[in-house]
C-alpha cells in the first residue's frame, strides 16, 4: 500500500489538521522533532497534533507550522481552514482533548496542607460541594493548594478547566497548545457577565463527548476560577451554569468570598508555625523555610543552632509562605543569626523580598491593598490588637478595645479571619488569634505615611 503526502499547493480542505501536518512533513523528509525545532513548537505539541488531540491550535501556532514546512499559498490556507474546523472534530477526538484537560504544573513542591487537600479533594471529588471559594490574605498559598487538589481530582478521573484571573500567580507552568484554557476562559467570561450563552453548548458537547467515552466520572468537570474577583461574578449565571450542568464543581481562589447561597467558604490560614517554648520542631512553617534556604544558601547546614533560629524566625513571621519566602532570600547578603536578630527587632524590611528588584515587596504592596479595603474601624482596631501580647489577642480584648456587644464582637472577629488579616493562634491552647506580622507591618508602614 502506498502512503500518499498532499502535494504542494494542493488543497485539502477535507482532510484533518493532524493528517495534513504529518502529511507535509513527510514530503519534506522532516521529522518531528525538526519540525518542532524550526517552529519554535514543542514536539509533544507536534506529536498531539498530528494524532488529533489537540484541535484548537493558536493561529500562531498554525502560520509557525506553515512556516516551517514551507507550504504554498493554496497548502496553508488548507492548513488554516482545517484548524479552523477542527473544534468540530468527532466525538473520540473531543473525548481524548476533555480527558487530557488537566490543571497547569505547579513549579514547586508543596510543603503542609495535607489536611486542607484532603478536604478539597474529598468535598469536590464526591460533589458534596458544588461551589468551593477559598480565600485568605495574599502569599498564603491559595493557588497552590488549588493547584495541588486539582492535581488529585484529576488523577481520579475528573476533567480540570482551569482558568487564570488577574489575581493569579504564575508559579506554574502552562499547558501548551491545550484547547481546553479556551473554554475555560470562556466559562469564566459568562460568569462575569462578558460572554454569550454560547458557552453552554459548548460545554455540553464536550461533558457529552467524555461520557460517550465511557468515563467513569459521568458529567463531571472541575472549573477552577484562580485569582478571581468574586465581586464581578453574577450569581444568576452561576445559577444556570449548575442547573445546566449537575455534574460541575467549581473551585474559586480569591481574597474575598462570594457571599452567595450554597458556597462553602474556605479559610487558608499561614503555614502552621512553631512554639518557640516548646522547641524547634518538624512544623511545615519550618520546613517550608528550610525549602527555601537550600535554594538560596545549600551551603547552610541546618543543625540544632540553625534550626532553633529558622524555628524562632517562621514564629515570628507567622508561618506565612511569601513571608518565609521574602526573608529567606535575605540570606544571600547575612548569615542566619544575623536574620533572626533582624526579625526579633524590625521584621519589617525582610518583607522586601530581594528578587522582587527596586520597587519594593509585591507582598506588602497586595497586603496594604487588603487593609485598605478594611473599614476604617477594622484598620483601627487591627493598629490597636498589634500592640495586645505581639499582636496575639483574646476575644475579651476585642470587646474591651472596642466597647461593643459580644455578639458583634465574635462577628467582627470572623470578619477579620475571613479578610486573612489574622490567624487563629494555638499558644497556649486558648482560643486565641493573632495579628499576622506582614498586617502589622503594613498597618505601620501606613500609619507612617
Amino acid at each position: 500500500m502506498t502512503l500518499s503526502h498532499p502535494p504542494q499547493d494542493t488543497p485539502a480542505t477535507t482532510a484533518p489538521l493532524g493528517s495534513l501536518i504529518r502529511g507535509h512533513r513527510l514530503r519534506i523528509g522532516q521529522t518531528q522533532r525538526e519540525l518542532a525545532d524550526l517552529s519554535t513548537i514543542s514536539v509533544r505539541a507536534i506529536r498531539d497534533l498530528e494524532k488529533g488531540k489537540a484541535q484548537r491550535p493558536r493561529t500562531d501556532t498554525v502560520r509557525l507550522i506553515a512556516d516551517a514546512l514551507r507550504l504554498g499559498p493554496r497548502a496553508r490556507a488548507a492548513l488554516e481552514a482545517a484548524a479552523r474546523s477542527g473544534s468540530r472534530a468527532d466525538g473520540d477526538v473531543r473525548r481524548l482533548s476533555m480527558e487530557r484537560a488537566a490543571p497547569p504544573v505547579p513549579l514547586y513542591p508543596l510543603v503542609g496542607r495535607d489536611a486542607e487537600t484532603g478536604v478539597l479533594v474529598e468535598e469536590l471529588g464526591s460533589g458534596a460541594e458544588r461551589l468551593v471559594t477559598v480565600v485568605g490574605l495574599s502569599g498564603v498559598g491559595k493557588t497552590r493548594l488549588a493547584l495541588e487538589a486539582a492535581a488529585r481530582l484529576h488523577d481520579a478521573g475528573l476533567p480540570v478547566l482551569w482558568h487564570y484571573g488577574d489575581g493569579a500567580t504564575a508559579d506554574c507552568l502552562r499547558p501548551d497548545d491545550d484547547p481546553m484554557p479556551q473554554l475555560a476562559d470562556d466559562c469564566a467570561r459568562f460568569l462575569r457577565g462578558g460572554a454569550s450563552e454560547k458557552v453552554l453548548p459548548a460545554l455540553a458537547d464536550a461533558l457529552a463527548a467524555l461520557d460517550d467515552g465511557g468515563s467513569s466520572v459521568r458529567g463531571a468537570a472541575v472549573l477552577v476560577l484562580d485569582g478571581a474577583d468574586t465581586a464581578a461574578l453574577d450569581f444568576g449565571r452561576l445559577s444556570r451554569l449548575l442547573r445546566t450542568f449537575p455534574g460541575l464543581r467549581l473551585l474559586i481562589t480569591g481574597e474575598r468570598p462570594w457571599n452567595v447561597p450554597g458556597e462553602r467558604l474556605f479559610l487558608l490560614s499561614p503555614l502552621e508555625a512553631p512554639d518557640p517554648a516548646a522547641g524547634h520542631s518538624d512544623a511545615p512553617a519550618v520546613r517550608f523555610f528550610l525549602s527555601q534556604l537550600r535554594r538560596v544558601r545549600p551551603d547552610i547546614v541546618p543543625d540544632e543552632q540553625a534550626l532553633a533560629d529558622v524555628a524562632w524566625i517562621c514564629h515570628r513571621l507567622d508561618g506565612h509562605p511569601a513571608a518565609l519566602g521574602a526573608a529567606a532570600s535575605w540570606l544571600t547578603v547575612c548569615d542566619l543569626s544575623t536574620l533572626r536578630n533582624i526579625v526579633d527587632s524590625d521584621p519589617a524590611p525582610l518583607l522586601d523580598h530581594l528578587a522582587d528588584g527596586p520597587d519594593g515587596s509585591r507582598l506588602q504592596v497586595r497586603v496594604s491593598r487588603t487593609l485598605a479595603a478594611l473599614p476604617a474601624s477594622h484598620r483601627a482596631l487591627i493598629g490597636d490588637l498589634g500592640e495586645v501580647g505581639d499582636g496575639e489577642f483574646l476575644l475579651q480584648d476585642v470587646v474591651r478595645l472596642t466597647g461593643r456587644p459580644l455578639p458583634e464582637c465574635g462577628r467582627l472577629i470572623r470578619e477579620l479571619l475571613v479578610g486573612g488579616v489574622i490567624r487563629t493562634s494555638a499558644d497556649g491552647g486558648r482560643s486565641a488569634f493573632r495579628v499576622l506580622c506582614v498586617v502589622r507591618a503594613a498597618a505601620g508602614a501606613t500609619a507612617g505615611v
